[in-house]
């Protein structure tokens, strides 16, 4: 399963945690570094969060309509 690190931006729903996944690669013609990132809808049992906190999250089945992850735990 894929596990993706990223950070918490928003819990103001239950169970559920927006998490924020920042992805870097060198673009192959300018070389130039770029960043993109994703937010994600994640399933989160862990009562000990808040926004800011780094966070790893894995794939899991559909939990509604747009949860596909989880968090797995804090780092």
């Amino acid at each position: 399963m894929k596990q993706l690190t990223g950070t918490i931006i928003n819990l103001k729903m239950e169970k559920t945690a927006k998490v924020q996944v920042l992805r870097r690669w060198s673009h192959p013609i300018y070389h130039k570094t770029l960043t993109k990132k994703k937010n994600y809808l994640t399933h989160c049992l862990l009562k000990d969060l808040k926004a800011g906190d780094k966070v790893i999250i894995q794939e899991c089945r559909p939990i509604s309509k747009k949860k596909r992850w989880q968090v797995i735990k804090k780092l």
